[in-house]
């Protein structure tokens, strides 16, 4: 090989490397992220040292969703994953295990096998509550989201946090990677 195809071989790696470098960033600065679940609080769902996805684009084009698990800013120092249980103008009330919301009933299908095994008939997985007890609101203000672990007898979520504003929202999560036993996408 002469010296001049080997620089310009050279080079074309390099631009490759920079572009790929590029795109890494963008992705990961504008599009999505990964996020590492640490402590019980959203178990079963998701698991201590589980690895996720986290979309952060997503809410650029759409407002939240009632059960979408999302990532957000809980003070200067943590980011938290809980689940959105309240939006903008809804009333919340929990009443002998049952979530009520704008006073419908709600069901909560990814919480029906932690009720079964962890319920005895004389303890619910969710104390009762209503938004006047817990924030003084009586329902969630604009501009704001009601957050719940999964993990209800241990989470540190709105019910001592308060409101969430949605612009601290980091992303919602897609999926779970790692550990592959565990990967798959997230549903509601």
């Amino acid at each position: 090989m002469k010296e001049n195809e080997k620089g310009n071989k050279l080079l074309d790696w390099g631009k490759s490397f920079f572009i790929a470098l590029g795109l890494f960033f963008i992705i990961q600065f504008f599009l999505a992220t990964s996020f590492i679940v640490q402590g019980e609080s959203m178990e079963p769902t998701l698991t201590d040292g589980n690895r996720m996805v986290i979309n952060k684009i997503g809410y650029t084009f759409s407002d939240p969703d009632r059960f979408d698990i999302v990532v957000f800013h809980a003070n200067g120092q943590d980011n938290y994953v809980k689940r959105i249980i309240g939006l903008p103008g809804d009333h919340i009330s929990y009443k002998d295990d049952q979530l009520y919301i704008n006073g419908e009933k709600e069901e909560e299908p990814y919480l029906d096998e932690v009720k079964v095994s962890t319920t005895d008939g004389l303890d619910t997985y969710t104390n009762d509550f209503t938004l006047e007890e817990l924030t003084g609101a009586f329902e969630v203000p604009e501009d704001h989201i009601f957050v719940l672990g999964d993990n209800r007898k241990n989470s540190l979520d709105s019910r001592r946090i308060g409101f969430i504003p949605i612009e601290d929202i980091i992303g919602s999560a897609s999926g779970v990677y790692w550990p592959l036993n565990q990967a798959g996408f997230l549903t509601k």
